[in-house]
């Protein structure tokens, strides 16, 4: 891939990015942001195969490491979606900016699918389309019932920390906003073309989110992977072919 890595400002906090150039980029093209998921960053191997699909297909791609995540600033546990969303809005204005970029796409992995989904409804009007993969969208339900990163609470006397699946600490304000994040909303918001991806073996965000999530969608095509999980560690190839071939699509 043709590289560039650069930092992107969102209020003082440095976010890390990478733009990969299509292998034929000749001055104009359109453009997908990648957002990763919840512990992750930019350089895990299925955000990788994701990015190259975007390139072959003949879109830019830009990749960024997320509020306390990866090489971008801020602390793991002071981390929100918020926060996140603020960073995806900014990206997305970056993104606006760039002379070569002519249409903008936003793609993201599990929580960054989640972030794509909130995103898109609040910049429905710079965005041509989404691309979801196993969003997960039962974070906000599960912060409001006390079921949340496989530990039970008293949802209305949140814990001061919470604990992700890699052992790290989160404070509870993760929890706090997640309360107050409504999915159907954000879905209901955007009405363009969108690519949802889920494997049907998913152990971290049930196949079933995403399936409810695609049928709500206006103009929504679903590819389920089937025998797959979280982060596509059996089929990625699959995920690949799906990425590649609906936004050439789209191209055309």
């Amino acid at each position: 891939m043709n590289t560039h890595q650069f930092t992107i400002m969102d209020d003082g906090i440095r976010l890390n990015a990478k733009l990969d150039y299509p292998k034929d980029f000749s001055g104009k093209c359109p453009l997908v942001i990648v957002i990763h998921g919840f512990t992750g960053h930019m350089e895990e191997r299925h955000i990788i195969a994701v990015t190259e699909a975007i390139n072959e297909a003949g879109f830019a791609a830009l990749r960024v490491d997320m509020y306390g995540h990866g090489h971008s600033d801020g602390a793991f546990e002071d981390h929100t979606l918020y926060k996140w969303l603020t960073n995806a809005l900014t990206v997305i204005d970056y993104a606006r900016g760039l002379d070569f970029a002519t249409d903008l796409y936003l793609c993201g992995h599990s929580q960054g699918g989640l972030t794509t989904i909130l995103a898109g409804a609040l910049k429905h009007d710079a965005l041509k389309g989404l691309m979801p993969l196993s969003p997960a969208t039962m974070i906000p339900e599960g912060a409001r019932k006390g079921d949340l990163l496989g530990t039970s609470f008293d949802p209305d006397r949140i814990p001061e920390k919470l604990v992700a699946h890699d052992g790290r600490a989160l404070k509870g304000n993760y929890a706090r906003v997640a309360q107050t994040i409504h999915v159907e909303e954000a879905v209901d918001r955007f009405t363009g073309d969108v690519l949802l991806v889920h494997g049907d073996a998913d152990e971290a965000v049930p196949v079933q989110c995403g399936i409810d999530t695609a049928k709500r969608y206006a103009r929504c095509e679903l590819v389920l992977i089937p025998g797959d999980n979280h982060c596509y560690d059996y089929h990625l190839e699959q995920v690949v072919e799906a990425v590649r071939r609906w936004l050439e699509a789209r191209k055309a």
